[in-house]
This record gives C-alpha cells, sequence and structure tokens, in this order.
C-alpha cells in the first residue's frame, strides 16, 4: 500500500493519523504540491485533481479522504480478528462529514502573506502550462486545473468568500466545545477517527498562529487541543514537522527551489 501526501498537506495529515492509530503497514511518498510535483503528469493520469493525499492498494486507487479513511478502517478490521479494533459507529461517522465539510483552502490562504502566494500561484501556472505541452493528451484536466487557479485567486479577493470560510470554522469550533463539555473526546471518551479528521484543523490554526484566536478561548477545545498533543500518532505526524528547525528547514528549502526554478525559468 503506497500513500502520495505531503507533510504539511491538511488532507494529508488526516490520513496518516489514521493509518498510525489503526497500526497500517503503508510505504510513503513525498509530492511537494507547492513545487507542483502533483502536477507531474505521472502523478496527474493517476489523480486529475492533482489534491492530496492518494491512496494506493494494488489497482485500486482513492482521493476521497473519507474513503481513505474507512478503507483503512476496513483493512485494519480484517487483520486485527480479534475485536481490539471495532467498526466506526454512526456519531463518528457524522462527525467525520460535518468537519470534512469545511474547505481550510480560503482560510488558510487568506492568512499567508499576499507576495508569497501570489508568487507561488504564479509559479504554479506556469508549472500547468509547462505539464500541458508535456503531456498534450491530458491538456483538457490540465486546463481545468488552470482555470480553478485563476479562480481561487479571484475568490480570494471576494471578502464574503473569506468571511463564510471563516463563520462555518467557528460554527465547528463551537460545536466541538459544546461535545467537549460532555465528552473527553468527539464521539466519547475514546480516541477515534472523528478525532483524527479534527486534529490537523487545531495544527492547522496553530501553526498560523492562530491559536489564542481560536482555540485557547474555548477551554475544553484547548484542553482537548493538549491531550492530542501527547498522542504518538500525533508526534509523528504533524508534531515532528511543525516544531523547531524541521518546519523551518522544509519551508525554506521549498521556497529556494521555487525561486530558483522561477529565476531559471524551468518549470
Amino acid at each position: 500500500m503506497q500513500l502520495y501526501h505531503h507533510p504539511f498537506s491538511l488532507e494529508s495529515q488526516k490520513v496518516r493519523l489514521a493509518l498510525e492509530e489503526r497500526n497500517v503497514d503503508y510505504t510513503s511518498y513525498h509530492v511537494n504540491p507547492v513545487t507542483g510535483k502533483n502536477m507531474d503528469p505521472s502523478f496527474f493520469r493517476m489523480n486529475p485533481t492533482a489534491k492530496l493525499p492518494v491512496f494506493q492498494n494494488g489497482s485500486h486507487v482513492i482521493f476521497n479522504v473519507i474513503e481513505i479513511i474507512q478503507y483503512i478502517e476496513r483493512i485494519a478490521l480484517v487483520s486485527s480478528g480479534s475485536g481490539v479494533i471495532t467498526q466506526s459507529s454512526k456519531k463518528v461517522v457524522e462527525w467525520m462529514y460535518k468537519i470534512q465539510e469545511w474547505n481550510p483552502k480560503f482560510f488558510t490562504y487568506s492568512h499567508i502573506p499576499e507576495k508569497y502566494y501570489i508568487s507561488v500561484s504564479k509559479f504554479l501556472r506556469r508549472v500547468i502550462i509547462a505539464r500541458m505541452s508535456e503531456a498534450p493528451d491530458l491538456a483538457t484536466a490540465y486546463h481545468t486545473k488552470l482555470k480553478e487557479a485563476y479562480e481561487t485567486e479571484e475568490k480570494l479577493r471576494d471578502p464574503q468568500v473569506l468571511q463564510r470560510s471563516e463563520q462555518h470554522l467557528v460554527m465547528l469550533l463551537d460545536e466541538a466545545e459544546t461535545q467537549l463539555e460532555e465528552t473527553l473526546y468527539l464521539a466519547g471518551d475514546e480516541f477515534t477517527l472523528a478525532d483524527v479528521m479534527l486534529v490537523p484543523i487545531l495544527a492547522r490554526l496553530a501553526v498560523l498562529g492562530l491559536e489564542e484566536t481560536y482555540i485557547s478561548g474555548r477551554p475544553k477545545l484547548a484542553e482537548y487541543w493538549m491531550l492530542v498533543q501527547q498522542r504518538p500518532s500525533y508526534k509523528k505526524v504533524i508534531g515532528k514537522y511543525f516544531h523547531g528547525w524541521k518546519r523551518r528547514k522544509t519551508l525554506l528549502k521549498t521556497w529556494c527551489i521555487v525561486r530558483m526554478r522561477c529565476m531559471l525559468k524551468r518549470y
């Protein structure tokens, strides 16, 4: 089984947490979307949305996050064979879909310095055009991605789009706070796949420097956030990449690659 992902990809973190929590072995392949690796024809043929993550088991390829996680759960259930792992309850699944309804894209981009976002966006558009000439049979799909890139830039200039994204997030966090007043975790007193879906969102808020604004003011959510950071799965999937030198190294390396390829016009 192979997982194509990137450590900073929020959706990838959800899947990797599920894999670690369910002790499912897999081969990891890093695909950096900021340098346009997800636009390479070989990856694009496997997943025309170019989104991360992608999970592959033989000829079976999945790129819907909830479908991947539920597939992982089925593998874990079959592998355990002892009843140690049980299938997710209806409440867990409801939380999973509720959390997945929030798209972090516009919220995240709106909290990144504009000059960096504009530079990377311009670079990625040129990458798409270059790949289009390399793989003319994928031209239609690449045109779709190019159109999406322009539409994203346009939406980021619309205050209402950003406001709706933030309102959706606040509503989700408020609902989580209410639930955590009754239970230790989102769907009860055990860590479940519902928590797997929420934890990367809290990590994203923290890395954007927004922990005080969105987490600390919600006492139960703040306690929950401290608790989940102690889990081995969090430390392996998120913690080691988001703290100290490793985070700076990854960001600096990515930015240098983008700048160098722009200077050399090698897309």
